[in-house]
């Protein structure tokens, strides 16, 4: 259940997640998809549909998109020749058809006019995430990125916000979490952190308004009108 709450929670941090909150990479997924389809002989899939599958990392993508399912299953042996086919694609097009979304820049140069010290917190492999903030403009912006790879467990499981909060020295409840999809508000949950999500994004072509949140937010700058700074934050 949604929060309808509109009293502004009171925190030291902000983590964000990266593809579908701040950057659409659909395009980029999409097209490496498509490419490693083809090489494998086998017939390319719509972006829309592409775009519901993106939300549990690589390997899930891959198994999707092998199968044309969400549950899909493909044999092992097409699907060790399909990864290192995708990796390929992507790296060469990683950022070339990303878009940022709106009021991405706007509300991070608020976040951090207000002294809110910033995370990127992604499934996004390091060598594909740490490129792509780079190629966007964005890397400036972030005291950590916590990438898919930088721990053994991804989101859902609660250990990348944990870290993050590590990092920063801060305890997760006060340290804001803001995605797009079930698995932001799952860890979020697990590791005791607020979450808010934006209403756009993947969620894997889910409603995020049937998501256990604190907040729906149309724009990282609402993201800031939303929150206050805690007192204890240097």
């Amino acid at each position: 259940m949604t929060v309808k709450s509109t009293t502004p929670f009171s925190v030291k941090a902000v983590m964000i997640d990266l593809d579908g909150t701040m950057l659409d990479t659909i395009p980029d997924l999409a097209a490496a998809v498509n490419t490693m389809l083809k090489a494998l002989g086998q017939p390319s899939l719509d972006e829309s549909l592409i775009r519901t599958f993106v939300g549990k990392g690589i390997h899930n993508l891959i198994e999707r998109s092998l199968t044309g399912r969400m549950d899909g299953v493909p044999e092992k042996a097409l699907f060790d020749r399909a990864l290192p086919l995708y990796e390929n694609a992507y790296t060469a097009l990683n950022g070339r058809h990303t878009t940022m979304y709106s009021g991405v820049l706007e509300g991070l140069n608020e976040l951090r006019a207000r002294g809110f010290p910033l995370v990127c917190v992604t499934n996004k492999s390091a060598r594909f995430t740490l490129p792509l903030l780079e190629y966007v403009g964005l890397a400036s912006y972030f005291k950590a990125v916590v990438a898919g790879d930088t721990l053994a467990q991804r989101k859902p499981h609660p250990a990348p916000l944990l870290y993050a909060c590590e990092q920063l020295g801060v305890e997760p409840s006060f340290m804001l979490m803001v995605g797009d999809s079930l698995n932001d508000a799952q860890a979020a949950r697990a590791a005791g952190c607020p979450i808010f999500c934006v209403n756009y994004g993947y969620n894997e072509g889910q409603d995020v308004s049937q998501l256990d949140v604190d907040a729906i937010v149309g724009s990282l700058v609402e993201v800031s009108a939303r929150i206050t700074r805690h007192d204890s934050v240097c």
